[in-house]
């Protein structure tokens, strides 16, 4: 009985620990997410095309997206996502995300990728609310085109829901994610909020954003602050 008593103790005292080193963990990844997109539009010739930023609903930004393995190669990654504010002025609070998927090729090994989408009108806008849905699948996706200046001539991009590029070792271009999920990443919410909240709530509520994304928020309002269109 001491020996439980002991533990529970234990287990107890360890509690604020963790919740404390896990906010840290989350107002890093906010950081980075923030840098990621900072870094992306200050080189103009190999950045998201203005034209489409200005036009996108929400944007989804993964700091290192862990790809790796053997014959399967996995994906798992974890952001944010954000839309714009009610108002169309301005940035809304950030929401939990987590990026899980697998495609079979060869590939030894583990890189890290950063990966930004773009949500491009109010469908998938509506998937963000979702507790989860597979790109490519359940929502249109497309490779996005690079440079400030580039201009959505295709189709695909023309009518996809979702725009997505990656940046692997200084290269920044489009990708196909595919078959990836994303999903609600609660205990982030919680980490950010005080309470586990699910993304619908977070992206709906109006939500003040916590103060470690006090620079994501900067961020995207400096390079796309006016109103959807």
């Amino acid at each position: 009985m001491r020996l439980i008593t002991y533990m529970l103790a234990v287990a107890l005292g360890c509690a604020p620990l963790v919740a404390k080193d896990e906010k840290s963990k989350t107002d890093e990844r906010l950081d980075d997410s923030a840098s990621l997109f900072s870094e992306v539009m200050g080189t103009p010739d190999k950045a998201i095309p203005q034209n489409l930023l200005d036009k996108s609903y929400c944007i989804a930004l993964v700091p290192g997206l862990k790809k790796g393995g053997f014959v399967l190669a996995a994906k798992y990654g974890r952001g944010f996502a954000m839309c714009r504010s009610s108002s169309g002025q301005g940035w809304g609070p950030p929401a939990a995300i987590r990026i899980e998927g697998g495609s079979v090729g060869f590939q030894i090994g583990v890189s890290s990728t950063d990966v930004i989408l773009l949500i491009m009108n109010e469908r998938g806008m509506k998937r963000l609310t979702t507790s989860k849905f597979t790109i490519g699948g359940e929502a249109t996706a497309a490779a996005g085109p690079v440079g400030r200046d580039a201009t959505a001539q295709t189709d695909a991009l023309l009518t996809a829901e979702i725009l997505s590029w990656s940046r692997s070792r200084g290269l920044f271009a489009g990708i196909s994610l595919d078959g990836a999920t994303l999903r609600n990443d609660l205990d982030e919410n919680k980490a950010m909020y005080g309470q586990p909240w699910d993304n619908k709530k977070v992206l709906t509520s109006g939500a003040k954003p916590p103060d470690a994304a006090e620079k994501l928020v900067s961020t995207l309002n400096k390079y796309s602050p006016r109103a959807t269109h």
